[in-house]
């Protein structure tokens, strides 16, 4: 059952765009600005509104890692902005200077694309900050734009009603005709759908448009074959143009927007109709699941944003971080992988997971050398990143499988050490645990509750090595 929980009402125009990151909500708006949000209580950010456009604002959306969030507008620029602190870090000018209506981060936010009314099209170098390639559709404005979850392809729509393929190089690599009166907007499943019959996999998209259909599309990319798009079938229940569809993070789910003040989320893989919400009192032009938590945001011309809450489906019960080690981590499914990367605030990674197989046993095997050179994640910070996230999960294995020698735990909470420290008292803590006690103006001993005469920590190397030698035999 959806339930509506929340509605913000700041814009003082139409609401254009929504798009989430996974602890934010960004929206946007003919009144030129964009708004942020937290998801924790749905106030907004003491930066917001971010104010630079000089007319109505299209678009919105995240980096992969939710540190940064461009902006399109009718002023012809593209904007990208620091989510940490509301600082704008480069205004990117379309070089027609036509109205920008679209824009998207590659999975790795390696570049950002920005589509105008022209139809031109511009792969931005999100490094550089610097225009990389650019090109332009055979046809009418281009209003829609999605990138595949491996970041080889994007797709494009425009008005005129084509659907086309580019490659990271800018390369058209296919064209078709989907819409009759236009396309409105389309997106990608991070869920793969398997060809028995002939071993392929494909990548689920959607697209909707002027003629009141939304439709499902098959993708096949492979370098032998070229690229290939299927029509898959038509979800039928809207009355007038459809002008927003999003997949959810599992690809389980799709929701539209439509010209008829309606909200439909069908389930996917039969095409029923699960809900229709029907709260907004003018057209409904955007709406967005987020990546990691049962959550629904639907935009109007009414000036609106609805926040929705749902039952999701788990991938399996009880799979929550509290509860990791009543499953081998071993024995884990790819669902329970997606599970653990969001719990982890690396759900942007789910859908490259997926397409990768990643099940448990493939999680625990991940190298740096894997996640560069077979997962392609380019980003140093990243891989990193997910390589911690991985080596705290293995520790997490063996202070569950094992029983750790007492004089390896932190006293404070009684995890075992990674950076042991010796406090005045002359007991060794976890460095950061220590550290936390301290900042919480508590100047007395731990373990004695006896006055701290020094707030000074050092360094316990022996102890820390201790540590590393008894992993490596559990490790063997």
């Amino acid at each position: 059952m959806a339930t509506l929980i929340h509605t913000l009402a700041d814009h003082s125009n139409d609401v254009n765009y929504c798009a989430f990151s996974s602890s934010c909500l960004a929206t946007c708006s003919l009144d030129k600005t964009i708004r942020v949000y937290s998801l924790n209580n749905f106030t907004e950010l003491p930066y917001s509104p971010l104010k630079g456009h000089t007319y109505a604002v299209h678009c919105c959306c995240f980096s992969p890692s939710g540190h940064v969030l461009a902006s399109c507008s009718t002023d012809g620029t593209t904007m990208v902005w620091d989510t940490r602190d509301g600082r704008m870090l480069a205004v990117l000018e379309q070089p027609s200077g036509s109205p920008v209506r679209v824009c998207r981060f590659s999975p790795e936010s390696t570049y950002l694309v920005s589509g105008a009314a022209d139809g031109s099209v511009v792969l931005w170098n999100m490094q550089s900050l610097k225009l990389y390639r650019s090109g332009n559709v055979k046809d009418g404005s281009l209003v829609a734009c999605a990138f595949s979850p491996n970041g080889n392809f994007f797709v494009t729509g425009s008005s005129c009603g084509d659907l086309t393929i580019w490659d990271d190089k800018m390369r058209c690599l296919y064209n078709e005709k989907a819409h009759d009166l236009g396309v409105t907007c389309c997106d990608i499943s991070s869920q793969l759908i398997s060809d028995g019959e002939h071993g392929f996999r494909y990548f689920q998209m959607a697209s909707c448009g002027q003629d009141n259909q939304i439709k499902l599309w098959l993708i096949l990319f492979a370098d032998f074959l070229g690229v290939e798009l299927k029509y898959k079938c038509t979800l039928n229940g809207h009355s007038a143009p459809v002008l927003a569809c999003a997949f959810s993070y599992d690809g389980q789910m799709l929701v539209s927007g439509s010209v008829d003040k309606c909200v439909i989320i069908y389930e996917t893989s039969t095409g029923n109709t699960l809900h229709t919400l029907s709260q907004h009192t003018r057209y409904v032009t955007t709406c967005a699941f987020a990546p990691c938590s049962p959550l629904l945001a639907t935009g109007s011309m009414d000036k609106t944003v609805n926040i929705w809450q749902f039952d999701l489906k788990q991938p399996r019960a009880g799979n929550t971080v509290e509860n990791e080690s009543k499953v081998a981590v071993e024995d884990w499914s790819e669902d329970d992988v997606s599970a653990w990367l969001c719990a982890q605030d690396l759900a942007d990674f789910v859908g490259l997971f997926k397409m990768n197989n990643i099940d448990g046993k493939e999680l625990l095997n991940l190298t740096k050398e894997s996640l560069t050179n077979e997962l392609k994640i380019e980003s140093l910070g990243l891989r990193s990143k997910v390589l911690q996230k991985i080596e705290e999960l293995r520790m997490k294995m063996i202070s569950v499988s094992v029983t750790i020698p007492d004089e390896f735990l932190c006293p404070i909470t009684r995890e075992l050490m990674k950076d042991p420290v010796i406090a005045a008292d002359g007991y060794s803590y976890e460095k950061e645990a220590m550290e936390n006690w301290i900042r919480n103006k508590r100047q007395s001993s731990p373990m004695t509750n006896l006055p701290l005469h020094s707030l000074m920590l050092t360094p316990n190397r022996t102890l820390k090595m201790a540590i590393s030698r008894w992993l490596e035999t559990q490790q063997k």
